[in-house]
């Protein structure tokens, strides 16, 4: 259905082209907010074998194309393979340019010769083409073929002729030629997406599995509540629908800690994956760590601390212009990770609890987490990693009439120590659930306007090198940097997991897991 919405739109452009003069074809591209990609500080930079280079001139179809697609036009920069089948591509241009010419040819008496050349040449090239699709399928022949077309259009191009015909001829074969090439671009774009949403085949086997496994084995289930609700202890909590990737949080933090013992997480999942997760932990030790899996849609176990649908922490693009008089294809574009409505379920779940850290279930830790738990955040409610290349005064056009200060910085999720008392002593929930009602018709959108005006002055800045975002679609981040960082954050569409995901990276995720278990192995 959606390659079908693809192509009537693809018809309905054409048919606004064949009525509009050229110039008054530009559209207004909306910004979908949940499109992650690359940050650029400026449209005219581009990155050739991982170095910067200036560009002379700004490519605007590169510069639509990142507004439009996000982080798709860079993954398909980055994995654009050298040119094959040159000959083809050769003989499909010099095809275009001879069936430009014909016509205005064939118009004079005097070339009826050169007309006639002309005509055959073009009926051999488009058989050959019909037959062959790449070089190793041309004839022996092909190179005197194309030297004769070579010369037959060089013949075309010296006789006088209305330059106007062949340019419209032009004209008319470019414009279904970008058409078709705007459809292959929607249509590449949308299979990007399709492939970054949807779960891998090996991972729903594997929650599969382990659903099936887990109801037959009912004496495998154990709790340790005790520690659960322990005040004295470190805990960690992680929003998330991924049996691989939740794991790959714990076993990291981990295998940096000094100390496991005082170390519980508590994994808040949905129905869906919630006995798959719970057979995973209880089937596999993480030190002297205890793993508790929470269905955050029960309403029997947390009464109104439900959610109908479990919520991810929310990945925004905000594009914005790097002056006030600059046009769109010089819009800046930077990325903010925030809190999801799960997140605020919070101090009603952990009711006994004090203080936890929130590690979102794309990160890997890479260094023991423990002085967290001493830091003296000055009565402030989260402690996060700021991003002050975005602030508050940008987003004003978005925030809309709220109050808010206007040089504030913007934050990130991934990694959040949260004092709980705090937040009950402020309201903070109550506070975020009136804003989104009053934001009701921005839907998604209301989640980052909420939060950012909830959080204002809540927020005391981790220093930066506790966590190295943008390993989810940045393919410049310098390697020191990513080793001596405390956590890696994996925000944007390419996560580790997925085929899609950026392979100088993933080795930093994949030592986390566990490639000798019995299901890892059996799905793949």
């Amino acid at each position: 259905d959606v390659l079908k919405g693809f192509v009537n739109e693809a018809k309905n452009e054409t048919s606004s082209i064949n009525a509009t003069p050229r110039t008054q074809q530009k559209k207004g591209i909306p910004i979908p907010p949940q499109v992650v990609m690359q940050p650029f500080t400026s449209k005219n930079i581009s990155r050739i074998n991982g170095k910067a280079k200036m560009k002379s001139d700004v490519d605007e179809s590169e510069g639509f194309c990142d507004l439009k697609y996000g982080s798709y036009c860079i993954w398909r920069e980055e994995n654009r393979e050298e040119m094959q089948d040159s000959m083809v591509k050769k003989l499909k241009d010099q095809l275009f340019v001879a069936r430009a010419y014909f016509p205005s040819i064939a118009k004079i008496p005097a070339q009826s010769k050169l007309s006639g050349e002309l005509k055959q040449n073009i009926q051999e090239v488009e058989r050959v083409l019909s037959e062959s699709t790449t070089d190793a399928d041309l004839p022996p022949e092909i190179q005197k073929k194309s030297r004769r077309m070579e010369a037959v259009i060089a013949r075309a191009k010296s006789v006088s002729l209305d330059c106007n015909n062949v340019d419209k001829k032009l004209r008319q074969i470019f414009d279904l030629t970008e058409d078709e090439a705007n459809f292959h671009m929607k249509q590449s774009a949308f299979l990007y997406q399709l492939a970054v949403q949807t779960m891998p085949k090996s991972l729903h086997c594997l929650s599969m599995r382990l659903t099936v496994e887990y109801f037959r084995d009912h004496l495998f289930d154990k709790e340790l509540s005790e520690k659960y609700s322990d005040p004295t202890l470190q805990h960690y909590v992680i929003f998330s629908n991924n049996v691989i990737a939740s794991s790959v949080v714990i076993n990291s933090t981990v295998v940096h800690a000094r100390d496991t013992v005082n170390q519980v997480f508590h994994v808040l999942t949905d129905w869906q994956n919630y006995y798959a997760m719970k057979h995973w932990f209880l089937r596999n030790t993480f030190g002297d760590a205890v793993v508790q899996v929470l269905n955050i849609e029960d309403p029997d176990s947390y009464g109104k601390a439900t959610l109908s649908h479990l919520t991810l922490p929310v990945e925004f693009r905000v594009s914005f212009p790097s002056n006030d008089s600059a046009p769109a294809i010089h819009n800046r574009t930077q990325y903010v990770s925030i809190f999801s409505h799960s997140h605020y379920l919070l101090p009603e779940i952990f009711k006994n609890l004090e203080k936890v850290v929130v590690l979102d279930d794309d990160v890997v830790v890479q260094q023991d987490l423990s002085a967290l738990w001493s830091l003296n955040m000055g009565g402030k409610v989260t402690g996060a990693i700021e991003i002050c290349s975005v602030k508050m005064d940008q987003l004003q056009s978005y925030l809309g009439e709220h109050s808010f200060q206007k040089h504030s910085c913007s934050w990130m999720s991934g990694l959040n120590v949260i004092d709980l008392a705090r937040w009950r002593d402020l309201d903070i929930s109550e506070t975020y659930w009136k804003l989104v009602k009053e934001q009701v018709s921005m839907k998604e959108g209301s989640a980052l306007l909420a939060t950012l005006l909830t959080f204002q002055d809540q927020i005391y800045a981790l220093d930066r090198v506790w966590v190295l975002s943008g390993l989810g679609h940045d393919y410049g981040l310098d390697i020191e940097g990513i080793k001596k960082a405390a956590v890696l954050h994996y925000n944007g569409n390419m996560k580790p997991w997925l085929d899609l995901g950026i392979p100088k990276y993933k080795e930093y995720w994949k030592k986390f897991l566990n490639h000798e278990d019995q299901y890892l192995s059996e799905c793949n």
